[in-house]
């Protein structure tokens, strides 16, 4: 039996943990699994190439629980260690034998080796008082026995082991005999290596698929191949609107597909959904960097080898290969949307509820994107027709067009509570678009000021003749004197509300009086309930109310005729709140008291 020390090389050693950091509890399942996988692919690409003699038997990697000697042991059928391999590799803190084999056997397709680092056999010691090593080298050299327990000193000895390959016995501490819990075992590997490329037995079960889809060539799947591979994913979701299956192999590797949910309401959104692989080896769910940001809502998978395994952040953003991955995601994306788009419209256009999302926070996010999705970006009209930027623009630069020779986009956030303030729109020959969602309100910001000569305003801010700045005027029947009267009589104001009036003369068809929420204002305050920023400052202000009083309407005729009575306070107050509620902002008392009014109103007119 040999003892001895195990040598550690400062010299790479503190490199390697500042880029090699574990977070997770369970992460040694993955290293110890994936050193299984190592080992059985580089007895297949030795045996390719002649190097190995032998037949390779069944190459799997066997998962076993003993409860009562408390053991763990990953065990596979791989190329085994001779004692010598086991002293460098093992002995020697951060020196990675998967390096020094594709460096021996680079070129070689099948050197398909995962480890990168020599810390993940030692990962094995966050869980284990002790942890043994047998191993057989397929060099048909005598069996060896390695034992550690977590400090420098360790033991080495010839040993019987039949088979070619290596068993890893983990002595599980106290405080992780969790791990003899099959359940949370099964967990964790299903989570980890559910797509690792080589036989994974538990408790005599398969666990993982071997040949996921993303492996696979595009040109050999349907349709339902990638639906099926979806559930698989995500057992309880709807069918995707549609994928991108990513296979590039210069200048970086990069295999995958991303799927497009659907997304029903915008309050649906949920990040994290795409999980990176690197060769079939699960790292996280986390792919900020590496993905761009706006396609975070996108659902799938991204494996390439070309990320390392377990990085910090910093080290992400800062890494040549990941910005390009970042830039190849956009415009694969942005292609396929495009491609879409030209090829069948319609279908393009009913997706669009769940597309919208991803593009408008795109083409607020990425430049680049911003430049191609100009091309495929629709408006929705209140009819539910829709329309490109250049589109909407060719047909409403006539009417749509204000004095300062902007394009004014007139737009609605609630179709039905702003029904009135549509079809006054309308009615001028105005087209109104849907602005619904969570993101619209940045993104209509973020559009005015990258298109040209764009200007959005709501259906609401203003009343029909003044929202495109014409200033259309038509005489007002009542004169000065009752004009003012019926201004002083809407000088209602109330809590919260700074209110101002203006007697107009305005078309017969148009509403007593019209409350509007001045552009600027009420955009500043929907954005600060959203996400707060400089716009917060705002959030504490008053609401800005316009109401226009529409001096033509026979109403006030009627009115003005009653006398200062209360009958007539009540009407004109009845009227104002009927403004206010239609721009949802009578509430609480106000709107009890403006029902029990209503109530006293018919009263009246009933006796009368």
């Amino acid at each position: 039996m040999e003892k001895g020390n195990i040598r550690v090389s400062t010299e790479n050693i503190f490199p390697i943990i500042k880029k090699f950091l574990y977070s997770e509890h369970d992460i040694f399942v993955r290293e110890l699994v994936s050193n299984a996988v190592d080992a059985t692919q580089k007895i297949k690409t030795l045996s390719s190439i002649g190097e190995a003699k032998g037949e390779l038997s069944d190459l799997r990697i066997d998962i076993k629980i003993d409860k009562d000697a408390k053991t763990l042991t990953i065990s596979d059928k791989g190329l085994g260690m001779t004692k010598e391999e086991v002293d460098k590799y093992l002995n020697q803190v951060a020196f990675s034998s998967a390096e020094e084999f594709l460096e021996r056997y680079k070129g070689n397709s099948e050197a398909n080796i995962i480890g990168h680092f020599g810390l993940g056999f030692y990962s094995a010691f966050m869980v284990s008082d002790r942890v043994e090593v047998f191993t057989k080298s397929y060099r048909d050299e005598v069996a060896i026995r390695w034992e550690c327990d977590g400090s420098p000193s360790f033991t080495l000895e010839e040993t019987v082991k039949e088979e070619r390959g290596t068993s890893v016995v983990l002595h599980l501490n106290q405080d992780s005999l969790e791990f003899l819990d099959s359940g949370r075992i099964e967990t964790v590997l299903k989570r980890f290596c559910k797509f690792l490329p080589v036989p994974i037995f538990f408790e005599e079960n398969q666990i993982n698929n071997t040949q996921p889809l993303w492996v696979k060539k595009p040109a050999d799947l349907k349709d339902e191949d990638y639906q099926q591979f979806y559930k698989e994913l995500y057992p309880f979701s709807e069918t995707p609107l549609f994928w991108i299956h990513l296979n590039v192999d210069y200048p970086f590797n990069l295999t995958g597909i991303l799927y497009f949910p659907k997304i029903k309401q915008s309050y649906e959104i949920q990040k994290d959904k795409i999980q990176l692989y690197s060769n079939q080896v699960f790292v996280t769910d986390e792919v900020k960097d590496i993905v761009p940001e706006f396609l975070m809502l996108l659902h799938g998978v991204i494996d390439s080898p070309d990320i390392p395994l377990n990085v910090s952040r910093s080290y992400l953003q800062g890494d040549p290969n990941v910005r390009k991955i970042n830039a190849h995601i956009t415009k694969k994306v942005a292609d396929k949307l495009e491609e879409i788009f030209n090829k069948d419209r319609k279908a393009f256009e009913e997706k669009w509820d769940s597309l919208g999302l991803f593009v408008k926070y795109g083409m607020m996010t990425d430049d680049k994107f911003l430049e191609k999705a100009n091309k495929f970006f629709v408006l929705e009209n209140t009819a539910g027709k829709f329309k490109t930027l250049e589109e909407y623009k060719n047909e409403t630069v006539a009417l749509q067009t204000n004095k300062e020779g902007k394009q004014v986009i007139l737009y609605t956030t609630h179709p039905v509570q702003q029904d009135g303030y549509i079809q006054q729109a309308i009615a001028k020959g105005y087209e109104v678009v849907k602005m619904e969602t969570l993101v619209d309100a940045a993104f209509i910001q973020n559009m005015e000021m990258r298109w040209e000569n764009i200007q959005f305003t709501r259906v609401d801010a203003d009343i029909a003749e003044n929202l495109i700045d014409k200033n259309e005027t038509t005489d007002c029947v009542l004169s000065t004197e009752e004009s003012e009267k019926l201004k002083e009589m809407f000088a209602v104001q109330q809590e919260g509300l700074n209110v101002k009036v203006e007697i107009k003369g305005l078309s017969l068809d148009t509403p007593p009086v019209v409350a509007t929420r001045p552009e600027f204002m009420r955009r500043m305050k929907d954005m600060a309930a959203v996400g707060g920023g400089m716009s917060a400052w705002y959030a504490g202000m008053p609401d800005e109310v316009e109401l226009t009083v529409n001096g033509n309407h026979p109403i006030f005729k009627d009115i003005l005729a009653r006398g200062n009575g209360e009958v007539q306070k009540k009407m004109i107050h009845n009227l104002a709140d009927l403004a206010l509620l239609s721009q949802g902002l009578l509430t609480g008392n106000h709107l009890t008291h403006f029902i029990s009014r209503s109530v006293e109103l018919m009263e009246e007119k009933t006796m009368a």
